[in-house]
């Protein structure tokens, strides 16, 4: 049996509520260059499976459901050949010499750039599809294949001393760097660095403003200031939760975002109270339009293990994508696609009800 849980009050100030015409968020998103799709072959458990996605796709399944291998696939298109064809093939691939292992983005278009590895080590880029693809496909296309950005934030990463650089610099995808980042900006990007600062109040009111330690010469840190009595907080002795906040606000507001971000968990370590405020940073990200920013929107891939984070999307459920395993395989669907979704949902608390298991992307035999 489900809870109701008591409805949440909407936010008109906030990203993501009151901005578009008529308070809503258009999720189809026509038009929009994104990827439709990404198919796998033998890609450790994804050994024959396609996940769908949208704009912003909040990705929900149990452990070694291939969560995180999706991640590494999307990460390979930057470095394909960090990965060994032996660590990546699914096993019940290994002893056939034919076997590949493949990985594929698919566009609205119908036109795929993809990845492909084979049993002696060698990794290839290959291409297919129509003629005739618009050309805001292929730049949109370039663009992704050389901007995808993989974040599985490390708090002690994030609060670690860091060398000096100049200018604007980009946020590693533990967060190491931090300090680094966040002094370029202040000096190069001062608007985005002043609304980080200004969200940070929001989100934790003791601190009010963000500082910078110099503990040896050509190093840097960063820390907070508290509201009360001004006190300086160094990095290392800030909450893992407060440190994954500040960088998931660096990715927000960096000047020069991937096209692509896929986060591990962006909510762990989160206080339920401000998990609304990972999802506007996501819906900042993949909706620009949303709070009045003209620039091109950034496709989001995100994981998650809390029903509570799941819960606020309720209202736009087609977000989400189950990963369930089936025997040895993965199978990925979007909520919406399931057969009577809405009757079985009805008033319960989307998390309750995944969590209840009748929506799937649960540990088998629970």
């Amino acid at each position: 049996m489900f809870v109701k849980r008591a409805a949440k009050r909407s936010h008109p100030n906030r990203i993501g509520y009151g901005n578009l015409p008529g308070g809503m968020i258009d999720l189809s998103r026509e038009g929009m260059e994104m990827i439709e799709s990404i198919e796998f072959k033998n890609f450790k458990a994804l050994r024959d499976t396609v996940l769908p996605l949208g704009p912003l796709t909040i990705l929900i399944g149990p452990n070694g459901s291939g969560k995180s291998t999706v991640l590494q696939a999307l990460a390979a298109f930057q470095h394909p050949n960090t990965l060994k064809f032996k660590n990546i093939v699914s096993f019940d691939a290994q002893s056939s010499p034919d076997a590949t292992v493949q990985v594929q983005l698919r566009w609205h278009y119908g036109s795929t750039k993809g990845l492909r590895w084979k049993t002696n080590n060698s990794s290839e880029r290959f291409a297919e599809g129509p003629q005739g693809v618009p050309p805001q496909e292929l730049n949109y296309r370039s663009r992704i294949e050389r901007s995808i950005g993989v974040f599985s934030f490390d708090a002690q990463k994030i609060a670690a001393t860091v060398p000096v650089q100049k200018g604007i610099v980009e946020l590693a995808g533990d967060g190491a760097g931090l300090a680094s980042v966040l002094d370029g900006m202040r000096d190069d990007a001062p608007v985005q660095f002043n609304a980080i600062q200004n969200q940070l109040r929001e989100w934790l009111p003791e601190y009010d403003c963000i500082l910078f330690d110099r503990p040896s010469q050509g190093s840097k840190s960063i820390a907070l200031r508290t509201k009360e009595g001004q006190h300086k907080v160094p990095a290392s002795d800030l909450s893992q939760g407060t440190l994954i906040s500040l960088a998931l606000l660096t990715l927000a507001y960096h000047p020069t975002r991937p096209s692509l971000i896929a986060l591990e968990e962006p909510d762990r370590g989160i206080h339920p109270y401000l998990l609304r405020n990972i999802k506007d940073v996501l819906i900042r990200l993949s909706y620009p339009e949303s709070c009045g920013e003209k620039r091109d929107p950034v496709q989001v891939i995100a994981t998650t293990h809390s029903p509570y984070f799941v819960d606020l999307f309720r209202e736009t459920p087609e977000c989400v994508v189950v990963a369930n395993k089936v025997g040895l395989d993965v199978k990925f669907e979007r909520l919406t696609d399931q057969p009577h979704f809405h009757d079985i949902v009805g008033q319960a608390a989307l998390g309750d009800a995944w969590y209840s298991g009748v929506l799937g992307g649960v540990p088998s035999g629970s």
